[in-house]
């Protein structure tokens, strides 16, 4: 009975032991991704950003596109969510969920963005994020106005997908170094232009 609790015990630590190898290769590579193009980054710098060795991320990962794929997973799971506090159906405080949700993700979103016509990986998230974008903007403002034909509101959708794109985010926050405040403040500017003032 003695044995079988060692042997148990020693394959739960093996296991733990090699989940944070796993998770130290894919924070490397993270930080990585941040400050170089995927094309410059090698196996052997993700390696010793996480003290192990090149063999040992290809035995985890196959590659730059199975390191690529664990880095979008990391990214849905620790993104905040574009969405406000339950039961707060504002657009004032749907834009303050947006732009946290900006801030937890938007500058790997935007390197990424800057890379996905030379790597086949990145296009499943960016595409998804761009039909989720558009249906968020909808279902949070597409209805707020009536007595609008299928067609203007579609356009008036498309405008506010405009307003509220990552690349607004990146323009007013990064380019122009606004604080997050400002931003929400310059987007609202935006969107009141076509909605009325929000709540």
């Amino acid at each position: 009975m003695q044995v079988v609790k060692k042997r148990a015990y020693r394959q739960t630590a093996r296991a733990a032991s090699a989940e944070s190898l796993r998770q130290r290769v894919v924070a490397g590579f993270h930080d990585l991704l941040l400050k170089r193009w995927i094309d410059e980054i090698t196996l052997d710098e993700v390696a010793s950003s996480a003290a192990t060795t090149r063999q040992t991320v290809i035995r985890l990962f196959g590659g730059k596109d199975g390191l690529l794929e664990a880095v979008i997973a990391l990214i849905r799971k620790e993104a905040v969510p574009r969405v406000s506090m339950p039961g707060d159906v504002s657009g004032r405080a749907a834009l303050k969920a947006l732009i946290a949700h900006y801030e937890a993700a938007g500058d790997m979103v935007v390197r990424f963005l800057a890379q996905e016509e030379r790597h086949a990986a990145l296009r499943p998230l960016l595409a998804q994020g761009r039909r989720e974008h558009r249906a968020w903007v909808a279902e949070r403002f597409g209805s707020m106005q009536s007595g609008m034909s299928d067609l203007e509101r579609e356009r008036q959708v498309t405008r506010l997908v405009i307003a509220t794109d990552i690349y607004t985010w990146k323009l007013l926050r990064r380019d122009f170094g606004k604080s997050q405040h400002e931003v929400l403040n310059s987007i609202i500017g935006i969107i009141s232009k076509e909605l009325g003032d929000l709540a």
